[in-house]
């Protein structure tokens, strides 16, 4: 069994999280069959000609030959890396865990149906979600000396032993991989995905696809009545278009925008990202990025604005 552990970089909390499900994974199926990024990649320390390119192939290298993905994911705004690898891993037919502590619920209108993920997208696409919400119980007695602090960290770091527990458990009940999706539309079809962090909408790229001659798919999860539904819709649409062109403006690419990145990248589909104000990142020995490197090397063209993005379509 090979398990891939996706997981936010950027913090030493996150991989030291990471790398405690990895240890208790190892200890199940063996340290040979368990894939953490950063730390198996040797991100710190390893050399490359272009790094982050070398970082991207090492990684999705590995995303092709899976037998199940689990992935943390905490908070209203994932990380654009890991979603990008739950889309790749799920249009490959591998089975995803989720993993989150968040408290908090989502919905796309006040009283709209309660979602694990602000995208419906994430929940969508996954085997199984763990959720847990709750601090671990307070102590039964005030041990000597112990502040009320030392009483808080104890009761999340009993969460987050409850968390990688229950996810180790799950992950090893999870289906055998399935048959990916190869089925592709006619050519001329485009699925256009906006940013929620854009004022301009869908139209905005809509438009020239539109005037190019080319059919548009437009995303339906968040109006649907059913927002699961619509979103395994949104996907198959992804999946099955010639081109996906997705606006991934915001201070990271948007989840949903990058989970259909990666599941365009695994299903053979041209992708492009519309992002005309990029802030690039920077990281020891590594080139500058426009985004999260998974992002930058998944798309085949970077756009920044409408009249390059009239050039991508006439290819």
């Amino acid at each position: 069994m090979s398990i891939y552990v996706a997981h936010r970089l950027f913090a030493a909390h996150d991989r030291a999280l990471a790398a405690a499900l990895a240890e208790r994974l190892a200890a199940k199926v063996g340290t040979e069959h368990v894939f953490l990024p950063f730390c198996d990649t040797d991100e710190e320390d390893l050399v490359a000609e272009v790094k982050g390119h070398r970082l991207f192939e090492l990684d999705r290298d590995r995303l092709g030959r899976l037998d199940a993905m689990v992935a943390l994911l905490h908070g209203p705004s994932l990380d654009d890396g890991v979603c990008m690898e739950i889309g790749y891993a799920a249009a490959s037919g591998i089975p995803v865990l989720l993993l989150t502590t968040d408290f908090q619920t989502y919905s796309l209108t006040e009283d709209g149906a309660h979602l694990d993920f602000p995208d419906p997208l994430i929940q969508a696409v996954a085997n199984h979600v763990i959720r847990v919400p709750r601090l671990g119980p307070p102590f039964s007695s005030h041990q000597q000396g112990a502040t009320h602090y030392a009483e808080f960290r104890s009761r999340n770091l009993s969460q987050i032993d409850a968390a990688l527990d229950t996810a180790v458990e799950a992950l090893l009940e999870l289906p055998a991989p399935g048959l990916r999706s190869t089925a592709h539309s006619e050519d001329s079809l485009v699925y256009v995905e906006g940013s929620p962090y854009a004022a301009w909408g869908h139209d905005h790229l809509a438009r020239p696809c539109w005037d190019a001659g080319h059919g548009v798919a437009l995303p339906g999860r968040f109006t649907a009545t059913d927002p699961i539904a619509g979103a395994l819709d949104d996907l198959t649409a992804a999946c099955g278009a010639s081109r996906l062109l997705a606006d991934v403006s915001g201070p990271e690419t948007p989840s949903g925008a990058a989970l259909l990145i990666g599941a365009a990248l695994a299903s053979g589909v041209r992708i492009a990202a519309f992002h005309p104000k990029p802030t690039y990142t920077h990281a020891s020995g590594r080139e500058p990025n426009w985004r999260n490197l998974m992002i930058q090397y998944a798309v085949h063209a970077h756009l920044k604005d409408r009249e390059a993005v009239q050039a991508w379509l006439a290819m």
